[in-house]
């Protein structure tokens, strides 16, 4: 794998799901973690890993200054911003409420767009630096009743582009990930019909955080110096059938 000794990385969101496996994948691979979370922490997780934790609501501008220029002055840089943390408040268009709109909209695109913000200026400082926004395979294709979700996924997409072009020539990349489905809390608490119904459209099954962190850790490592302003699609799919059945012959 990548030897990642001294590098600061640092998520947000990373107290459980994809974040916690990123902020676990990191650690292992000998980088100096720091993550965000809104709500509740797993002290006796995080503190034996030697990773550092902020509670940070990534939508409050004032907040997020506090804690990118307490790791700045900790840590004297950040070489790596995984931009994870992001919420769903699923509903049909016609019942979302605007509050549920604003919510999803400000924590997982504003929240984006400010960490981004403050952290790039130390990365310009240093010529050097990686942006990786965790996006969604919903914000590539749509989704019914999530249409708050899929804009603001859709949006960091947007986002990640636009950086790119303007970060590129200080040696920043910027690049984003787009999981499908993956073993988080917030496929736990859908029921097994709805995520049958899901897995039959999209033809995939859900995949192991573990999967995702390990792409990330190659978007954050040297090997991906060349790459910027794109866009991964990280899924697990599912074969059936026919599918499998000429799988297993041709092997």
């Amino acid at each position: 794998m990548y030897d990642l000794t001294g590098k600061v990385v640092f998520i947000t969101g990373g107290s459980r799901g994809i974040g916690r496996a990123l902020a676990d994948k990191f650690a292992d691979l000998g980088a100096k973690v720091i993550i965000t979370y809104k709500s509740r922490i797993d002290h006796r997780h995080f503190k034996p890993r030697n990773i550092h934790y902020f509670k940070c609501d990534s939508a409050d501008s004032k907040r997020v200054k506090q804690v990118v220029d307490n790791v700045i002055k900790t840590f004297k840089k950040i070489d790596v911003l995984i931009n994870n943390a992001g919420i769903t408040k699923d509903g049909l268009i016609m019942r979302m409420t605007e509050k549920d709109w604003d919510s999803v909209i400000d924590t997982n695109l504003k929240g984006t767009f400010l960490f981004c913000r403050f952290v790039s200026k130390n990365m310009v400082k240093n010529h050097s630096g990686k942006i990786i926004n965790i996006s969604s395979i919903v914000g590539t294709t749509g989704n019914a009743g999530q249409s708050n979700y899929a804009a603001s996924k859709a949006g960091q997409i947007g986002l990640t582009k636009a950086l790119a072009k303007e970060l590129g020539a200080y040696n920043i990349q910027v690049n984003s990930v787009a999981p499908g489905f993956v073993e988080t809390d917030m496929i736990s608490v859908l029921s097994d019909d709805i995520k049958q119904k899901m897995f039959e459209q999209t033809k995939t099954k859900a995949a192991n955080p573990d999967k995702v962190a390990d792409f990330v850790a190659f978007l954050a490592s040297p090997d991906s110096d060349l790459i910027n302003g794109q866009t991964f699609i990280v899924e697990a799919t599912q074969l059936k059938g026919k599918e499998k059945k000429y799988f297993k012959n041709k092997l």
